[in-house]
């Protein structure tokens, strides 16, 4: 039997629901005016108010998403349509060929125009395409772009060692991201600084504070992500010996860094022959134009909701799980770059079935909406082909998303005044700008 109820003003039809597992509770997003110091209390549901469904109720009569849900990752997994499970081989190459034929075109293109006035939309336009090759690459580390792991291997290591990306280094350590998505110090991406990490032993830390919060400085921070990661953690992605990885990984980061050695001796060559400034043009600046869309995207992906009464949880000991660390994630919508980018945009059902290919994520997120109800939010549109309404949520966070306490299992953000009185300022600079 199916029951239909109005959710955000649309009618949407939810599954029946099953009781949840302790371990499967769900994000707090949408908890509106719910302090984390009452998150203990919010957990004790036997006597809280419920709809007809089991999904539970605030005072007011809005949706708790801050209770367990009463659906499981088994439900959702139950809702996909069974050909959003298949991966096709030759749709992934076909897509590595656009890509690949794209890259060149605008390259030969725009070298022949060789004019000042062309090279900055050369920039953005390559840059973009960089990032969609990263995309490509990271569903190879998925096993999402094939069955053939061989073929995923050696697609993986050409797409990223041609934007100096190790390979297997950083899929090993997305490995992990995924597998501990949501927990304060076990994810490893864009992992929360805690309060003593964020202050230092003698105030405020400049140094992590703006490299990892300032805008735009922390849209570059992905390079040295790879040479040294987070703060608190150590390691490199080039290191065979770090502890990112386990004894037998060591050759596949060594084959990495040794596709990554070829190609800087490819671009050593390209220079040596074309000149500095016209690899500065063709591959340099659009190198860093990639790293802006790699660091923005990851960091929307996990941080900032639409709505500014929204709070995102991080989760420790007991409270984590893998669908509630899924969970919390958010989809976003690009305009026009939605299919340029593999719809990594929809990234809710990307992070709790990983190996799902790219091309059928949007069917099976619209399969799930029936099952998540209100736990789902829909991504705000895009007014115009270039997502401009994601800067207020990407610049809101960085201004008030600071750090966490050290103790606590759901835990949220909090500010520090004197940063954010910083932010404020640069922030202003930038918009006006």
């Amino acid at each position: 039997m199916q029951v239909y109820r109005s959710v955000v003003g649309k009618p949407v039809c939810l599954s029946q629901p099953k009781a949840a597992l302790p371990s499967e509770r769900p994000r707090v997003l949408g908890s509106r005016g719910l302090l984390p110091s009452l998150r203990a209390a919010a957990l004790d549901v036997s006597t809280r108010k419920t709809d007809e469904l089991g999904f539970i109720l605030n005072e007011d009569g809005s949706y708790d998403l801050s209770a367990p849900p009463p659906f499981t990752l088994q439900d959702m997994r139950n809702a996909i349509p069974a050909h959003c499970w298949e991966k096709n081989s030759t749709k992934s190459m076909a897509y590595l060929a656009r890509d690949l034929a794209v890259v060149a075109g605008l390259a030969v293109g725009f070298s022949a125009l060789n004019a000042w006035w062309a090279w900055p939309a050369y920039w953005f336009m390559q840059g973009t395409m960089f990032w969609s090759l990263f995309v490509v690459g990271h569903d190879c580390g998925h096993a999402s772009f094939s069955n053939n792991k061989h073929l995923n291997d050696f697609v993986g290591n050409l797409t990223h060692s041609s934007i100096l990306v190790p390979y297997h280094g950083w899929r090993i350590s997305h490995r992990t991201h995924h597998s501990n998505h949501g927990h304060a110090e076990k994810d490893e991406s864009w992992t929360p600084l805690k309060k003593s990490e964020f202050e230092g032993e003698e105030g405020l830390n400049p140094a992590v504070a703006i490299g990892r919060l300032s805008f735009p400085w922390s849209m570059f921070a992905f390079p040295f992500y790879l040479w040294k990661r987070t703060p608190g953690k150590t390691g490199s992605h080039y290191d065979p010996n770090s502890d990112l990885f386990v004894p037998s990984e060591r050759k596949q980061v060594l084959t990495s860094d040794a596709f990554m050695l070829g190609f800087v001796g490819i671009l050593a060559a390209a220079t040596y022959m074309l000149g500095f400034p016209a690899m500065m043009n063709l591959y340099v600046v659009p190198y860093f134009v990639f790293v802006f869309w790699l660091d923005a995207v990851t960091y929307l992906h996990h941080h900032g909701p639409s709505d500014e009464n929204e709070k995102m949880p991080w989760y420790r000991g007991e409270e984590w799980s893998y669908f509630r660390g899924g969970l919390s994630t958010i989809d976003r919508d690009y305009g026009i770059f939605n299919k340029i980018h593999h719809d990594i945009g929809t990234h809710v059902i990307h992070h709790l079935f990983s190996q799902m290919p790219h091309y059928n994520l949007t069917d099976a997120t619209e399969a799930c909406k029936k099952v998540m109800g209100p736990y789902y939010h829909e991504p705000e549109k895009s007014k115009g082909w270039f997502p401009t309404h994601l800067i207020a949520p990407l610049v809101r966070s960085l201004q008030n998303d600071h750090y966490v306490e050290e103790t606590g299992n759901v835990i949220f953000y909090k500010s520090d005044e004197r940063f954010s009185q910083r932010s404020n300022q640069g922030m202003s600079k930038a918009q006006k700008a």
